[in-house]
């Protein structure tokens, strides 16, 4: 489906096996506990047992004395003097004064076998004091509240606000009390929404090295090796250039690996055991416990609509906890919130709230799925009050090419209305319900994001071509780009070979992130190619004895570009590469960006559901995801992607959710207590792949990883709301809320 016209291509589009489908199938690909080395010694962490606690003393006296330990470190064997972000990365990493939250670490061994290494961990004594602690994020910003970091405020912040309070933002355009006025109904509602963890099946994992010298390697399952680079040498106090990361293949990152958690734990043990290098494996607890979830979330959300179902008004206020430390995504659930719909008339206002928590990290599409939570189910609830068609109602707010959204920017060219109206024609929508079912309608928003890129392509002397690239493979990368690049030459698939490599490769490349990696690698493999491409034109010219711009390049050849350029056979690129060291040597292309063009992305999820009046048990009959991918170049990834996105979103909505007991302990930190969605769980969902290009890019890629966890919040919401007639407010909507929601509404 396509907005303009609609070019195709022999490669792109297609469904090719996956390039690295055989080593994962046959477990040749290495993930990060795979790696090891000569001499290696094994990491443990012992990590604080409070939720907030002042470190009096630290013993390790015993554990140095067992047989099999090198190294013992503490916050002691960390630089001193760290800033901003940087120091919150180095307290997150190991506790100073005082341990923060459940599972901060506070020391670490390493030994030369894993037990040993543990059995070290539990000799090291630790005397807390123990300080009062918060967990909730309306709480937290009480007067009576713990303060957890006395100071941490940025400029932002007003005085006079609650000490929690660490940074703040307003924003919006036009008269919101005027547009409430001209509303024929205003509604007002708070929601909440408990932290999620990314879910990831492969913990994370590392093997560091570093010597005296200050040179260092690590091996690590990572979205971005030169984020981790960065981070471990600021916490470290090392110089940049020294350290090497190579990423392993990865297990799942969702977001939660762009950042550190316990890297540099094993380059600073391995220093203090001479150089030895040292491997760290977490455990699932400790995952859970020490590693970034999402935020969770406070909002109240106004909305004045008309009769007719305009908008004509619309406030959030957004409360986002990120841990102990500044960093929740309360202004991107901002920004995202609205930007569906035309407002003249709209405002914004967030706190960013510190907790005894882990310190947050991104989770597709972070903070988007708790605005779009709040937006979407106060929406469908003055749908259902006003008697419109949901669909109906966000097709009239939705959207254009040229209008502004409510976070700022001028939209380009954009594909939620073609979304909605495949939505509207899917035939899901006609199936009828039975009783206990009801249908639930939500859309979403991502912006996308484009990062520093570098990318550099090979031609081989067989005209087979290598693109190496710094973005991580974690949804179908190297089979997009591959794509890309072999359309973009002229040759087979199966001829390109898209290698991830090591920071010492490439230029910086920023993780695999905000949906950037088939865009932003892609784009800059494509230019890439379009540089080796010319310098191929321009040696068939030598040959031919013409000038350069009288070539063009089809098919995979050099020709004339025309009868007046001579005639002369096509030059293939077989050919051209088979003699280059005669004709200049190797031929390559490189580029390197922040490449514009990106291109937002939007979303409708339709969802049918029925619920146990009994039990209050929801079980997912139909799933239906439609988004708009730009341009799907191997639409098996980007169906996988939407379905992923689909199920996260399931889980959040039904099971998922971080549970604290009253001192601040996490009760669930294994995957049996904390309940991800298994097959059992869900239905086949149903994908519907819009195509409207996006004109920034070469091949009218729009980044697709994010959107999909977006929707299916609310839209389980205003499912469950039509077949039990009860409005869920607070995620998740596990079976004792929905049926209690139930009993409340006299059912």
């Amino acid at each position: 489906m396509a907005k303009d016209e609609f070019k195709e291509f022999k490669l792109v589009g297609t469904r090719p096996d996956r390039p690295d489908g055989l080593d994962k199938v046959t477990g040749r690909a290495r993930y990060g506990a795979d790696i090891s080395a000569p001499g290696m010694l094994w990491a443990a962490v012992l990590r604080s047992p409070h939720a907030h606690a002042r470190i009096v003393r630290i013993d390790t006296s015993k554990a140095e004395a067992l047989t099999g330990v090198k190294a013992v470190i503490t916050r002691a064997d960390f630089p001193t003097g760290l800033t901003g972000e940087d120091w919150n990365l180095q307290e997150n990493t190991m506790a100073g004064e005082r341990a923060l939250y459940d599972g901060h670490a506070v020391a670490a061994v390493a030994a030369t076998s894993k037990l040993r290494a543990e059995e070290a961990v539990r000799l090291i004594e630790v005397e807390y004091e123990v300080l009062p602690h918060v967990i909730d994020v309306d709480d937290a910003i009480k007067p009576d509240a713990p303060v957890i970091r006395e100071g941490a405020a940025d400029a932002t912040v007003p005085e006079g606000m609650p000490p929690n309070v660490v940074r703040y933002m307003e924003f919006g355009r036009g008269d919101v009390e005027a547009g409430f006025a001209e509303a024929d109904l205003v509604m007002e509602k708070t929601y909440k929404t408990e932290a999620t963890h990314q879910g990831y099946i492969e913990p994370h994992a590392c093997m560091g090295q570093l010597g005296a010298d200050g040179k260092g390697e690590m091996w690590v399952c990572t979205q971005g090796q030169w984020f981790i680079r960065k981070m471990c040498t600021a916490v470290l106090g090392l110089e940049t250039a020294q350290l090497r990361v190579t990423p392993s293949e990865i297990g799942g990152g969702f977001g939660g690996k762009t950042t550190i958690f316990m890297e540099p734990l094993s380059l600073a043990l391995s220093k203090k055991a001479g150089g030895k290098p040292v491997k760290l494996v977490m455990s699932r607890s400790e995952v859970l416990r020490a590693t970034g979830p999402t935020a969770s979330a406070s909002m109240d959300v106004k909305i004045g609509m008309k009769k007719d179902g305009t908008i004509t008004g619309a406030r959030a206020e957004f409360r986002m906890q990120g841990g102990a430390f500044p960093g929740s995504p309360v202004d991107m659930a901002l920004y995202c919130c609205f930007a569906p719909y035309k407002l003249k008339n709209v405002e914004h206002v967030g706190y960013d709230v510190l907790a005894n928590r882990p310190k947050c990290a991104a989770y597709r599409a972070p903070g988007s799925p708790m605005g779009a939570f709040a937006v979407e189910s106060l929406l469908d609830e003055m749908c259902r009050e006003l008697g419109g068609d949901p669909l109906d109602m966000r097709l009239k707010n939705a959207v254009r090419e040229g209008d502004t959204a409510s976070y700022g920017p001028k939209y380009g060219s954009i594909g939620l209305v073609e979304t909605l109206e495949a939505t509207k024609a899917h035939p899901n929508l006609s199936i009828p319900l039975g009783p206990n079912q009801g249908r639930g309608i939500a859309a979403g928003y991502w912006f996308n994001h484009n990062g520093e890129t570098s990318v550099s392509l090979a031609i081989s002397e067989d005209g087979t071509a290598q693109v190496s690239v710094g973005t991580p493979d974690i949804g179908g990368s190297r089979a997009s780009i591959a794509l890309m690049t072999a359309e973009t030459l002229g040759i087979p698939y199966e001829d390109v070979r898209v290698n991830v490599v090591e920071t010492g490769a490439l230029g910086v490349n920023e993780p695999t992130h905000g949906s950037r990696a088939t865009f932003a690698s892609g784009k800059a493999a494509v230019v890439a190619a379009g540089h080796a491409i010319t310098e191929m034109c321009r040696r068939a010219a030598n040959e031919w004895g013409i000038d350069p711009e009288a070539v063009e390049w089809v098919d995979g050849a050099a020709q004339p570009a025309g009868d007046n350029a001579g005639k002369f056979p096509p030059m293939t690129i077989a050919e051209i590469a088979g003699k280059m060291g005669s004709t200049g040597g190797p031929i390559s292309g490189h580029h390197e960006s922040v490449p514009d063009g990106v291109g937002a992305s939007f979303g409708c999820h339709v969802v049918d559901v029925e619920v146990d009046p009994e039990t209050g048990r929801t079980t997912i009959l139909r799933y239906l995801v439609v988004q708009d991918a730009g341009r799907a170049i191997h639409p098996a990834y980007v169906e996988g992607q939407y379905q992923g996105g689909a199920a996260q979103g399931i889980g959040w909505a039904l099971n998922e959710a971080y549970i604290y007991g009253e001192d601040g302990r996490l009760q669930n930190s294994v995957f049996l207590d904390y309940r991800v969605p298994v097959a059992s769980d869900l239905p086949m969902i149903d994908t519907v792949i819009v195509e409207v290009p996006n004109p920034g890019h070469p091949y009218g890629v729009r980044g697709v990883g994010e959107t999909g966890i977006t929707p299916p919040l609310p839209a389980i919401a205003n499912a469950i709301q039509e077949a039990t007639g009860a409005r869920l407010c607070e995620l998740p909507m596990s079976p004792p809320k929905v049926l209690a929601a139930i009993k409340a509404k006299g059912g």
